[in-house]
């Protein structure tokens, strides 16, 4: 098997590797559709329990869907639509995260800077490869101009958390989420054709440390911080980054790394998405709410788009920085 997928070509092992995720996702959404044709349990205190997890995967799948959707179209119509897509992602999870933090007349001028100026710049700045302008675009420039245009709205009523939470909201769901498609255009001149594979590589060992973490959490471990999260502990944590690496490792013939390098790289990622995931759970603890959009119902129909890409967003940053630093790209 092994010999067989090292003989294709970047390309075909990419189109393989979508051809088992659309295979997954069209199992996955056949057997939810079987189970809520089913009858509900007898128990009625049990039956809203039912509904609300079935319609959590339901919501679950459904992104995925969408991610699934997105990642095809931007491999399949190159970089820059996959630049733009990205940055129509960026543009709802951030509408999702602006929703939960009240906003006064004052912030007005802010969040047209944010929406219509900032978020398109960054990503034009991903696509045209201005790798060292982007990253210090928004941590840097940005973060002076967003205050500046707070204060000239006349308001400082709550002026520094106002500002903090748009900040917060610009590196999580803007800054962070355009390293994703800044993946696919490093260049790899020992391994051409890697870098598509390296989106997945991310978004596989990241989702994998978040599942097997949420798993061993339920059966085994003490909460750490049960106020924020009853489902992170040390022991569901570890084996999350463990597992997250290992699947790195038997990943690293699709990817420019050797086993042991990519091990590393898949455990910096899964470190990451898992503490910023923790961190993404405390804001909506602060917030009074256990989903994102209003009253838990996402703006963008997702069922909190944001919950999906949290982890993401805080692994993408440090994943894509890790790579250009052990490639010296």
């Amino acid at each position: 098997m092994t010999s067989f997928l090292r003989s294709l070509s970047a390309n075909q092992q990419v189109s393989l590797l979508f051809v088992l995720l659309f295979g997954f996702l069209t199992l996955a959404s056949a057997t939810l559709l079987v189970l809520s044709m089913r009858d509900r349990p007898q128990d009625d205190a049990q039956a809203p329990k039912h509904g609300l997890r079935l319609k959590d995967y339901q919501g679950l799948v459904r992104t995925s869907w969408l991610m699934a959707l997105v990642f095809w179209l931007g491999w399949a119509a190159g970089p820059g639509v996959a630049t733009a897509l990205f940055g129509m992602v960026s543009f709802f999870v951030l509408r999702e995260f602006i929703s939960l933090s009240p906003t006064r007349r004052g912030d007005h001028r802010s969040l047209l800077l944010v929406f219509f100026i900032v978020l398109p710049l960054q990503y034009l700045l991903v696509w045209t490869e201005r790798f060292d302008l982007f990253t210090v675009f928004i941590p840097v420039y940005v973060f002076l101009a967003i205050p500046t245009a707070g204060a000239l709205g006349n308001d400082p009523q709550h002026f520094l958390a106002r500002n903090a939470k748009l900040q917060w909201g610009i590196m999580v769901c803007v800054y962070g989420m355009s390293h994703v498609p800044a993946l696919l255009l490093l260049d790899f001149p020992q391994s051409p054709g890697r870098s598509a594979f390296l989106v997945f590589f991310l978004v596989l060992v990241v989702q994998t440390a978040m599942m097997v973490q949420h798993i061993v959490s339920r059966y085994r471990g003490q909460a750490v911080a049960p106020a924020v999260s009853a489902s992170f502990n040390w022991y569901g944590w570890g084996a999350g980054v463990l597992a997250g690496g290992l699947l790195g490792a038997a990943l690293a013939g699709f990817t420019p790394f050797k086993p042991l390098p990519a091990m590393a790289m898949a455990m910096v990622a899964s470190v990451s998405g898992s503490f910023g995931h923790l961190v993404m759970k405390a804001i909506k603890r602060d917030r009074g709410v256990t989903h994102w959009g209003p009253a838990g119902s996402s703006i963008t129909g997702a069922s909190g788009l944001l919950d999906r890409v949290d982890a993401l967003c805080f692994a993408a940053p440090v994943f894509f920085h890790s790579v250009r630093w052990n490639f010296n790209l």
